[in-house]
Parts: C-alpha cells; structure tokens; sequence
C-alpha cells in the first residue's frame, strides 16, 4: 500500500498569518508510520521526500511513484534509508542490506524497486540526484561523531552523521541524527538558518505521552509545533529549526538542496530571537 501526500512550498509572508492548524497541514507530517504501508510526502522544499515503510507481515516494495515523474522511484532521485525499529532488511539492484536499529542505508540513483522486510520501522528521505554514488550501509560505529553543548544548558548531546562528505559521498542528501546525554533536552540552540537548503527533522524515541516542542519561522516572527513521537518537522531554508523536549529523545535530521556543506549556516543570536 502507498499514499503519498504533496506539500506545496510556503512563503514567510503566508506563514506570519497562520493559525495552529494551518502551520501544522504545512509543516508537519504525521501518520507515516503504519504497519504494513509506506506513507511519502513529496514536498516542494528541494523536492525532498519524507515518509515512512512499516512491513509488518509481509514485504513492502516501493518502486512507481507518480509524484516523482519517472517509471521508478530512484530513477533519478538517492535515498537514505534510517531503521528507528526492530531487524529488517532492505533489498535493492540485487543487493540485500541488513538493517539494526540505528543503522542508515544510502542508495543511490538507478537502483530500483526497493523492498523492505522483517520488523523494521524505516524512514525514508529522497531527494533528486544527477549521477549514481556507490551504495552504502552505514553503522553507528562507522558514522562520524561531533558531540557539542554541556549539561548545564540542557543541550549535551552528539551529533551522529552517516550522509555526510566526510563519510561517503552523495548528490545531495546530507543526513544523520542526534542523541541526547542525560538531562539534556535541547536541540540546535543557538538556531540557525541556511538559506540554501531545506531539512527535514525526525522525532523519534520519544516516550508517550511526551511531546518536543519544535521552533520555527523567521527568527524575529517565531512559530512552534508541538509534536509526538516519530512525527516530522518540514523546515524550508527561510525557518529556524530548533526544540525542546518534555523527556529525552533522539532525531533525524536530513538536508536537501544547493550543496552539502554541514559547516554553511547563518548563526542566529539569541538576543535576536523573537
């Protein structure tokens, strides 16, 4: 079963007069998860797409998506595929990856209907590409770790980067997730812009009835979403990006969109924040 929902590109000057309701049909994608379906957003953000595959009993394929224009999915699009669940396996161009939880797959353009497996819960991001890259799975021991903050402003935490220049190389996508240290609840404070490049953010780990409350807009006409557990945040390149947690969590954050260059952001102070 695929479902697949288009978010039309919002300006600043539109999202200054929404209501609640109307910032969360924007900007936030919720119900990806669903035991046996793979749900896709297709956003006009860079053309990022962010969904999710549940396999359940039975095998997923993902392969036609209309959205997208091609006769596959990754005709001319990479994927990074991230496992927030149990064992499973990914199979495609012949290949069959096994995924733990934490482990993130990248496939690259060309490589065919995708088949998902076993109890993985598999969060998927896409994005368009202009040559093929090897394929990859990426282990948590592999992925470069950049730990940042300090207990006493609630932000310690490591940075965890899987899709990432200085690990391998892709087009476009550039993704990896970050882990919380104990007490701290804080996520990308000081914010952030890069006007260059959307991101998508992944809540994930997340205990019910917990929610993050999830920073946005332009930094002086700031915006929230209260999210749940494994609900995505859509950022386009004019919006903060930062949040708080009620408990410990972890999040996927990917990036789509003029170049991969992790370091290439415009500090926002936090004096400036309103």
């Amino acid at each position: 079963m695929l479902t697949v929902e288009t978010r039309p590109a919002v300006s600043p000057a539109e999202a200054k007069g929404m209501d609640t309701a109307a910032l969360r049909a924007a900007f936030l994608a919720q119900g990806l998860f669903r035991d046996g379906e793979i749900r896709l957003v297709y956003t006009h953000y860079d053309r990022m797409i962010v969904g999710a595959a549940v396999p359940g009993a039975a095998p997923l394929v993902l392969d036609h998506v209309r959205e997208a224009g091609t006769a596959s999915l990754l005709d001319r699009r990479e994927m990074g595929v991230v496992n927030v669940g149990g064992p499973g396996t990914v199979t495609a161009a012949g290949a069959e990856w096994p995924l733990d939880k934490g482990d993130v797959l990248y496939l690259p353009m060309g490589s065919g209907p995708v088949t998902f497996a076993g109890q993985g819960r598999f969060y998927l991001t896409s994005c368009p590409a202009h040559r093929a890259h090897p394929a990859r799975l990426v282990k948590l021991a592999d992925a470069k770790k950049l730990t940042l903050g300090a207990p006493e402003t609630a932000n310690h935490r490591t940075i965890n980067q899987f899709i990432h220049p200085e690990v391998m190389p892709s087009c476009q996508l550039v993704l990896g997730y970050t882990q919380f240290h104990g007490g701290s609840v804080w996520n990308t404070m000081p914010a952030h812009l890069h006007d260059r490049r959307m991101e998508a953010y992944l809540y994930f780990d997340l205990p019910a009835p917990q929610r993050v409350l999830h920073l946005m807009g332009e930094p002086q006409e700031t915006r929230h979403l209260v999210i749940a557990n494994e609900e995505v945040a859509i950022s386009p390149p004019w919006s903060i990006h930062c949040g708080a947690g009620t408990a410990s969590y972890s999040f996927v954050w990917a990036m789509a969109g003029d170049n991969v260059d992790y370091r290439d952001v415009d500090a926002v102070p936090m004096e400036s924040l309103r």
